[in-house]
C-alpha cells in the first residue's frame, strides 16, 4: 500500500506544485523517487515527529499542502498536541500519513501497534480521516486529498497488501465491494477488508450471500454515508483497531437505531501481544473462519 501511496503522490505532485512530502527519517526504498524528482519539496525532519508536524504547519501556512509520513503511532499519538493546536486549530493543509495501520508491525510490539489512532483522531472534528483497504483505495485517497487540501489523516497498511478492487474514485460513503441478497452486511475499514471478503466467500458456499462494504471514508460523515447502510438491518463491523472509537463506534453514533451493529475488533489482551500480523489477527478473531462464524450467526433465523 505504501508503494501505491508514493507512486500516486508523485503523480499528483507533477500536477500540483504545492504538494510537499516531509518524513521522520524513514521510508527508505519508498520515498526516494519523490525526493529525487522534487528535491525542493522534500524534507527529512529526522526522528522528531513533533518538530515534523510543526514544520509541516509552517510550510502549509506558506501555501504548501504537506504530507507527513512516519510509522503508525509516531506522526499521530506522539505529536497529538501539535496536530491539534498547530494543524487543526489553524485549519492548515497538512495530511498526516501513517504507515503500518493496526497490527502491521506486530513483531515490534505495543509501541508500534496502531490500534487506538482512529478513536483518538476522530475527536478532532477538523480532520478528514481516510482508511483505505488496498492499493487501489490508497491511490484513490491520495487523488482525493490532493484535490482537497485540508487537515487530514491517511491510515495506510504496510506493504504487500493485495489489490481487492479498483474504485473509480473515493466517495464520502462506503464502497460496495460485494453485493448480497440479505439484509446483513460486513463493513470493514483498512486492509482487514481481505478477511471480510474471504469470510463472505466461505459463507457463499453455504448459500449465505452477504454484502461486503469497504469503509475508507471515516470522517466527516453525512447523508451519503448513512444512506449506504439503509438496505441492511444487521451490520458486522470489522476493524484492526480496539473496539472503542473506531468503525463500530462510528456506525453506532451515525446510523439509525433500527440497524444493529455487531463489533469485531481487537481485544485489549491482543494489543499487548507480539507476533506477525497474521498470527495476531487470528488471536483477535479477525481471520476468515472467525469472521464467517460471526456473520453466520447474524444471518441466521
Amino acid at each position: 500500500m505504501r508503494t501505491a501511496f508514493i507512486q500516486e503522490l508523485i503523480a499528483q505532485a507533477r500536477q500540483c506544485p504545492e504538494v510537499f512530502l516531509a518524513v521522520g527519517d524513514l521510508g527508505y526504498s519508498v520515498v526516494e523517487p519523490f525526493a529525487q524528482e522534487f528535491p525542493d519539496r522534500f524534507l527529512n525532519a529526522g526522528v522528531a515527529e513533533q518538530n515534523l508536524t510543526g514544520l509541516a504547519a509552517g510550510l502549509a501556512a506558506s501555501g504548501y499542502h504537506v504530507f507527513t509520513y512516519s510509522i503508525a503511532n509516531f506522526p499521530t499519538l506522539r505529536c497529538l498536541e501539535q496536530l491539534r493546536n498547530d494543524v487543526c486549530h489553524h485549519d492548515l493543509s497538512v495530511t498526516v500519513v501513517s504507515v503500518g495501520a493496526g497490527l502491521s508491525y506486530g513483531n515490534l510490539g505495543y509501541s508500534h501497534h496502531a490500534v487506538q489512532d482512529l478513536g483518538i483522531l476522530r475527536t478532532l472534528a477538523e480532520l478528514t480521516i481516510l482508511s483505505p483497504a488496498d492499493p487501489g483505495e490508497a491511490r484513490a485517497a491520495v487523488r482525493w486529498l490532493a484535490a482537497h487540501p485540508r487537515p487530514s489523516y491517511l491510515r495506510l497498511g504496510k506493504a504487500g497488501e493485495p489489490d481487492l478492487h479498483e474504485p473509480a474514485a473515493l466517495r464520502e460513503a462506503p464502497l460496495v465491494v460485494r453485493s448480497g441478497r440479505t439484509a446483513v452486511a460486513i463493513a470493514a475499514t483498512g486492509s482487514v477488508l481481505k478477511c471480510a471478503l474471504e469470510a463472505a466467500d466461505l459463507l457463499a458456499t453455504e448459500g449465505i450471500d452477504l454484502a461486503v462494504l469497504s469503509c475508507p471514508w471515516l470522517q466527516p460523515v453525512g447523508d451519503d454515508f448513512r444512506a449506504a447502510f439503509a438496505p441492511y438491518r444487521r451490520v458486522l463491523a470489522l476493524e484492526e483497531h480496539v473496539g472503542t472509537g473506531g468503525l463500530a463506534s462510528l456506525l453506532r453514533d451515525t446510523l439509525p437505531p433500527g440497524i444493529a451493529i455487531t463489533s469485531r475488533a481487537i481485544p485489549t489482551a491482543v494489543t499487548r501481544m507480539v507476533g506477525s500480523q497474521t498470527w495476531l489477527r487470528q488471536q483477535a478473531g479477525l481471520d476468515a473462519p472467525a469472521v464467517a462464524a460471526a456473520a453466520r450467526e447474524l444471518a441466521g433465523p
